[in-house]
This record gives C-alpha cells, structure tokens and sequence, in this order.
C-alpha cells in the first residue's frame, strides 16, 4: 500500500489497491451518481492543474461552503495536493460568522454548492476584501462555476504537469492541511490549524476501531464534510476501499440506507435518537399482539451487556428470539447489512448504544475534538473494549491525563499547530509541556477507559455552595420519549431547575390516544394535564441525580433550537449563554 502521509496520499493508495467502478456516489433528483476511482483522480488533476494556472501557490487559502458530494472530494485532495489550504465551513451558520471567517482566514476564493448558498453569500463575499472569486459547483444562472477551473487545466495539462508533480512532492507532512473553524458555544469561532500528520496520523489509528469492515462494504455519508468527524471519516472509508453514497438530504437518509443496503455510517447522536424514536413509535401503532411481542423485545434489549460472561443461556435465548421476530425488521429498516454506526459530536445516551448492541448493530461512541483531529478516543467493536456510558479506549499512541480540577488532557501527533492568528489563544489552550486542555471534566481507569462526565465551564453553583454538572443532568432526562431538548438552570441560585422543549410528534400521539384537545402547541403546553405529565416525567428520573442536581421546577417552551437560530453549534452543541439569553423572562420568573 502506498505510504499514508499526506491525505491525498490516500487517493494514490486507492489507485493502487482497488480501483472501484463505484469510488464516490451522490443521489440527485432521486437517482445515483456514480464516480469510479479513474473519474476521481481525473478531477482532482484538473481542478489542481486549473489552480496553478490561476497562480494559486502552496499556503493560498480556498473556502468551501457546500452539501456532501464528490465534488468536495475533488476540490479537497485538488487543492491540497499543491499545497493550499482547504478552509471548509459549515452550510449553516450566521451571517456574521461567515464574514468573520472568510475575512479572517484569507481565502482568495470562495466555492458554494448551490444556488441557496450563493444567493445567501453573495452578499458577504462582496463585503470581504480578501476574496477575488465566488464560484458555484451547481449551474446557477449569472455566477461562475467551478467547472471553469476545471476546463482551465485540460488546457493548460501539457504547460502544468511537470509543476503538479513538483508541487505535489513539495507538499510535507507537517504542513498546513485546513483551517476548521470551530464554533464551540461562546463568541466568535477560532480557526483550528491541523497539518497533514495531524489528521492522516489520527485516521490510522481509526484503522483499528473499524476492523469489521472491508472494501465490499458501503458507507452513507449526511454529516457535513466540514465537521472534522465526517471528514476523517470520509477519509477512513477511502483508506479502506470502502464506496462512499451521499446522501441528497437529510429527509432522504432512510430511504437513502435501504438503497445502498448501508453497511456503516457516522452520526450525532441527536439523529440516532430521532431514528429510534422513530422505531419505537412505529412498535406504538402495531395490533396487540405485536406490539406486546415488540416491547418484550425492547425489554430484552434494554439488559444486554457486551460482556458475554454477564449473559445466562436463558437471556441468550431471549435474545436470539428477540433478534429474529423483531430486531431482524429493525435491521431491515436501516437495509438488512448495516454492521455499525459511529456516533459523536456529542454524549450518546447508554440505552440508545445497549439496545442496538443487542439487535447486532455495533454502536461506537468516540471522543475527540476538532483541535484533536478528532479522535482521543474511542469503543472497540468488541468486549473488553466496549462500555455503555464511556467514551472508549485512548490508544497507546496518544497520552491522556486527568488534572487535578478533574479536566482531560491531551497530547500526541494528532494535536493541532494551533489557532490561526490567535497565539494567545493557542497559549492558554495548550500549555508549555504540550499539553491540550480540553475543557471537559472526566475519568481515566487502569484500562485506559474514558468517561466523560461535563464542560468544564459549564458546571454551576447553586447559591448554596453545591456543583451541579447541567450535561450530565440533561443526557439523562432526554431518555424520556417525551423531551426532546432541555436545558438545566441555577447559576447562584437556591435550586435547579429546567426549561423543556417536548417532542411534538411524541406528545401529540400521546394526545390522540388520551383524548386531549388542544388548539395549537402554544396552547398545548399551557394544559394541565400536559404539565402533569411532564411532572411525572421527572418524578422518574430524578432519584437517580444527587438531591442538589434534582430538577424542581420546569417550564415547557415550543420553539426548536437549531444552529440556524443561533441556539445550537453547528455540531448541535447546546449554546447555553444564547439559550438562557432568550428566555431571560422565564427564568427570571422561574426564580422570583
């Protein structure tokens, strides 16, 4: 295999070792794309040939802002086989998080995906001194297209060959790969610089966490590319000869995986609890006999442990039984070959990871941040390294160490250069023996096994003196099928309380099967017997929290929280200060 140390390595390694008819796949106007291995290593030439005709030198920054598509793929390994720098946001973030990036980063063009994001950013490229071009990848009427870049180096091939060669054997390990703006959940977002061996050193060691899949097998990609965990992970199914299929749009991901028959795909897990509450819902409406069967099912399901020896003959029978009259249809739903999912972005709820474990689907939470390329670590698909509730196994090559206030700490090759013009935050964010600080409170057993437990910053104190950790408070009390966002509350003040966004489509079944009458869901949630209810709700989880981190009052609010709203990161991270900013009013009358 051709020797992985700079990412577009991985294109040359595919060449040498598969050579797939289906490379990358996109589904458009309900109908697969494909792009065969030759078609792709084509495109990245050209697009590559086109740049250095332009004058684009080793360092230049390109933007990109667009959907999952092979075309991305093109434009990544085409820009940084020569040595730029691939600076990828998010297709859904503010306006003035997009002037700050595109200013701040340098990039000299902007590449946008479709005519929605040009209209939306046209306006901000005309405000941004530093870019000299916005291009579009679709055909959109009165804009330039990227194809033009392309056409550009079919003619220039002969006069530029010779110069990508060079350029390419020029690009090193430890240059500058991309720029990823995080967002995190608090003021404007920091451009993380990772290197070529940040991030393929970091994909290696993916390797071992993904050894039940080969190059036979299908990879559904919805993540946004420039989300660090999909990107590496689009690298990774590369690596591994795996056709990766996009999806045409999030409605579409279901229909999208019994398509492809879906072997594995990389996930939040806000989408992976839609998906079983999906499930769950579809097991409310069967006749009476089913759905009895259905819930023994779950019930089966909700006491598997990965341990085999923890399991008697008799529940190995249940679940054998289990498997085939009602996991075997959940696997169907999902394509009948999905073999794992790897979720993070984000805490998993335990029982969500239990119950698939138990229908044979591996569900691996991970751990890492953008700053870390991402993975710090991670479940294994098999006992002893896999635990419900942890985040994995740190492997050897990195070092992981808990401080004394409780925060992770991290270091090893996948540790970024540092922020992009900001060394004071680079500073404070990684101290002078090297190591990162993470931000997040945890614990470290002898088998090298992480848990995460909060955010640091976010840990509050009520006024009488006690901590409350809000994350580890909230993950628990989205277990309920009723809630589907919550925030907790009590910063310095005499108890903690909640403000609660309900599953609609849950509650509103809820309703048919009660008779409650309701206008609209303003009205809903102001009805007693809807409150009532939520108290119940509490009432069940909340002997399971510390008396202190117990949630005594809550109100219950309608609007959704979404990154376009400016109430989650683009990750779907809680922006807490933005959330508590705009219910001001009810937490004021919550504590008055």
């Amino acid at each position: 295999m051709a020797e992985l140390k700079r990412t577009f390595d991985i294109l040359t390694a595919a060449e040498q070792n598969f050579n797939k008819e289906v490379s990358l796949s996109v589904k458009r106007n309900n109908r697969w794309e494909n792009f065969s291995t030759n078609d792709y290593r084509k495109n990245v030439d050209k697009f590559s040939l086109g740049l250095l005709a332009m004058g684009y030198n080793k360092g230049d920054k390109i933007a990109t802002v667009s959907n999952n598509r092979p075309e991305w793929n093109f434009i990544d390994f085409g820009m940084s086989q020569i040595g730029c720098v691939h600076v990828g946001i998010y297709p859904t973030i503010s306006e003035k998080e997009y002037l700050h990036i595109l200013s701040h980063s340098d990039s000299r063009i902007l590449i946008v995906s479709d005519k929605d994001l040009y209209d939306k950013l046209y306006p901000i490229f005309k405000k941004t001194s530093n870019l000299e071009e916005i291009y579009t990848i679709d055909d959109v009427e009165g804009a330039k297209n990227w194809s033009e870049i392309l056409k550009l180096g079919e003619v220039k091939r002969e006069e530029y060959k010779d110069l990508l060669i060079s350029r390419r054997d020029d690009v090193k390990p430890d240059d500058l790969l991309t720029i990823i703006y995080t967002s995190g959940t608090t003021g404007l977002s920091k451009g993380v610089m990772l290197s070529h061996n940040n991030v393929v050193s970091n994909l290696l060691l993916a390797h071992r966490v993904t050894g039940y899949l080969n190059s036979n097998d299908r990879a559904l990609s919805f993540l946004p590319l420039s989300h660090i965990l999909e990107r590496v992970g689009n690298y990774l199914w590369q690596t591994l000869g795996i056709s990766i299929y996009y999806a045409e749009n999030l409605e579409t991901i279901g229909e999208d995986m019994r398509d492809i028959n879906v072997n594995v795909f990389i996930t939040v897990p806000r989408v992976f609890e839609k998906i079983y509450d999906k499930i769950i819902n579809m097991g409310r409406e069967l006749s009476l006999i089913k759905k009895t069967l259905f819930f023994w099912a779950v019930k089966v399901g909700n006491k598997f442990d990965p341990d085999p020896s923890k399991r008697s003959a008799l529940y190995n029978l249940k679940l054998k039984i289990a498997n085939k009259l009602i996991f075997s249809k959940w696997r169907d739903a999902f394509g009948g070959e999905l073999k794992g999912v790897i979720s993070g972005g984000a805490a998993l709820q335990p029982r969500l990871a239990r119950i698939f474990w138990s229908a044979n689907i591996i569900v691996q939470e991970g751990y890492g941040l953008t700053e870390t390329s991402p993975l710090i670590s991670a479940n294994m698909p098999s006992f002893p390294g896999v635990r419900f509730g942890s985040v994995g196994v740190v492997p050897p090559e990195l070092e992981v160490m808990i401080a004394e206030d409780g925060e992770i700490l991290e270091r090893g090759p996948n540790l970024m250069i540092g922020y992009y013009k900001d060394p004071e935050k680079t500073n404070e964010a990684i101290d002078k023996d090297g190591w990162f600080h993470t931000g997040d409170i945890g614990t470290l057993d002898e088998d090298r096994m992480l848990t995460i437990t909060d955010r640091k910053k976010e840990i509050f104190k009520l006024s009488g003196g006690k901590y409350v950790a809000p994350q580890q408070v909230e993950n628990l009390f989205k277990e309920s099928q009723f809630i589907e966002q919550i925030i907790v509350i009590g910063e310095n003040k005499r108890f903690t309380a909640a403000i609660i966004v309900p599953d609609f489509e849950f509650l509103h079944n809820w309703c048919t099967i009660h008779q409650v009458r309701y206008r609209d869901n303003d009205d809903l949630i102001t009805q007693k017997i809807i409150i009532e209810r939520f108290q119940k709700e509490l009432d069940k989880y909340n002997p399971e929290l510390d008396h202190v981190a117990q949630i005594k009052v809550f109100k219950l609010v309608m609007d959704n929280w979404t990154p376009e709203n400016g109430l989650l990161s683009p990750t779907q991270k809680l922006k807490r200060k933005a959330v508590q900013s705009k219910y001001q009013h009810i937490i004021t009358e919550v504590y008055s």
